[in-house]
């Protein structure tokens, strides 16, 4: 028993020498295995380590939306020292009476030339419906204060037209040239008019009975034309825009042309429409600041 328990002590000693020489031989004095070689390798891989860390960090920080460092400023302070000045001029809050409106109107236009005043009124009704997709025309009694070119899409030339005749006329739009702000056709000649439909109605000069531009009466719709006659009707959210005049013509004379819109667009009030007809009116100028005017007046 006791020989037993010395060769073993013995096989656990030899046994032992010999991990511990292997392990002296894992890292051996030179070449790959050797320690320097070792913990160059471990430095680098901590390096690959840290490299991969910092890519990773980047990645989720231009991932991140980007804070600018300077606030976004409103839209009254990004506007020209002009128009902050006219704006001034407009109480905030307030909803002015519609002569009052047009008064001021022509005291705010910051611009150089004759600016347009603006009628920007809101409705309550619903364009997809085909009763309440409001469109009229009149003619303003102070007229537009542009000087209006007339065309006539007639056999006879008519007096009064700055362009007429059925072969002048197409021999333009053959060209894809249009020398008219206003095209007036009589019944017959529609026909010929179609295949430039596509010209003229993006740009709204296709003559319509609804516009008064398709009519027997050729010589009345030059005159109109002439005097002053604006079409206008709902966009797509309900709300007529139309200009009224020019700077130029003083209060009284825009709170006419105003007073006949607002007549008119009343009205042209629908049956189906119940509650507020009129939910908004706002008076501007060309590139001016906007200024409410009380609905219910």
């Amino acid at each position: 028993m006791a020989t037993a328990k010395k060769s073993a002590d013995a096989e656990e000693i030899i046994t032992a020498e010999v991990v511990e020489t292997t392990e002296v031989k894992a890292t051996a004095k030179a070449g790959k295995r050797s320690a320097k070689a070792v913990a160059e390798t471990e430095a680098l891989v901590e390096k690959e380590e840290r490299k991969a860390a910092r890519a990773e960090s980047a990645s989720e920080e231009a991932e991140k939306p980007k804070q600018h460092s300077n606030p976004t400023r409103s839209r009254l302070v990004r506007r020209s020292k002009a128009y902050r000045k006219a704006a001034e001029l407009v109480e905030v809050g307030k909803a002015y009476s519609l002569k009052d409106a047009l008064e001021l109107a022509t005291k705010t236009s910051a611009v150089k030339f004759d600016a347009s005043v603006e009628l920007h009124v809101n409705l309550g009704v619903d364009p997809r419906q085909a009763d309440q997709n409001i469109r009229a025309n009149l003619v303003l009694p102070q007229g537009t204060g542009k000087t209006i070119r007339v065309a006539v899409f007639a056999d006879d030339q008519v007096e009064g037209a700055d362009l007429s005749g059925v072969e002048a006329i197409s021999k333009d739009l053959e060209k894809g040239a249009i020398n008219f702000d206003t095209l007036i056709a009589t019944p017959a000649n529609m026909a010929k008019l179609g295949k430039y439909a596509r010209l003229l109605g993006p740009r709204g000069l296709m003559p319509n009975p609804k516009s008064g531009t398709v009519t027997t009466n050729v010589a009345k719709a030059v005159a109109e034309a002439k005097a002053g006659r604006v079409e206008f009707r709902v966009d797509s959210t309900g709300i007529v825009h139309l200009s009224v005049g020019k700077v130029s013509f003083g209060g009284v004379k825009l709170l006419e042309n105003a007073s006949a819109v607002m007549n008119s667009i009343r009205a042209a009030k629908p049956a189906s429409v119940k509650g507020n007809y009129v939910k908004a009116i706002h008076v501007t100028t060309t590139m001016g600041p906007s200024i409410t005017v009380t609905a219910n007046e």
